[in-house]
């Protein structure tokens, strides 16, 4: 058996002071705000008393989930009105027309933050928009709503109207045109 390093004997380990002879400090109480710089801190004094929390959350909890709604929808609205559908629509409205001559020139959104209402769903195939516009001349109510019916199909515009402050809805798909100014004529004139 190997010797042993440390023996059980050995006075240079043992603690100088006998549990009869261990001196006790007391608990220091924390410092209280009033009581100005905190100059020495020692190591065994009373802890601070830490306020419940409970009640800050609960009041916290309904503004932070408030917060995160508002902050979705303002994401989930971004994506649409920077959408190349919203863009493609708010550039024919201004090359028709009839818009130029309703609303007027310099014709956008309506809004400085827009909100674009209705579905645009897209990978489904189905769009139903409607947003504020404004020109030079007047404001109204833009509304698009096209339907992809094949899953590989074209989208079919079915409603692009302009609802005015007055009241009166105009019809823009039925200006003189004979076709959709939505459709890819580029790819139908490959397909014929």
């Amino acid at each position: 058996m190997p010797p042993r390093l440390f023996p059980q004997t050995c006075t240079a380990f043992r603690s100088p002071l006998r549990s009869s002879q261990i001196r006790r400090r007391t608990l220091i109480a924390a410092p209280s705000p009033d009581d100005g710089p905190l100059m020495t801190r020692r190591s065994d004094r009373a802890l601070p008393a830490i306020p419940s929390s409970r009640k800050l959350w609960l009041r916290t909890l309904p503004i932070f989930f408030g917060v995160i709604t508002l902050s979705t929808f303002a994401i989930f609205n971004y994506q649409k009105a920077s959408s190349s559908t919203v863009n493609a629509t708010l550039y024919a409205l201004r090359t028709s027309e009839v818009g130029k001559r309703e609303l007027g020139e310099r014709i956008y959104f309506r809004d400085k933050f827009p909100w674009i209402w209705g579905e645009m769903n897209q990978l489904h195939g189905r769009i139903d928009i409607r947003f504020g516009v404004k020109g030079t001349k007047g404001k109204g109510m833009m509304r698009f709503k096209s339907v992809r019916k094949t899953r590989m199909g074209f989208f079919e515009t079915q409603v692009w109207s302009l609802e005015l402050e007055d009241g009166r809805i105009l019809q823009l798909l039925d200006e003189g045109r004979a076709d959709d100014p939505f459709k890819n004529t580029a790819l139908q004139g490959e397909a014929s």
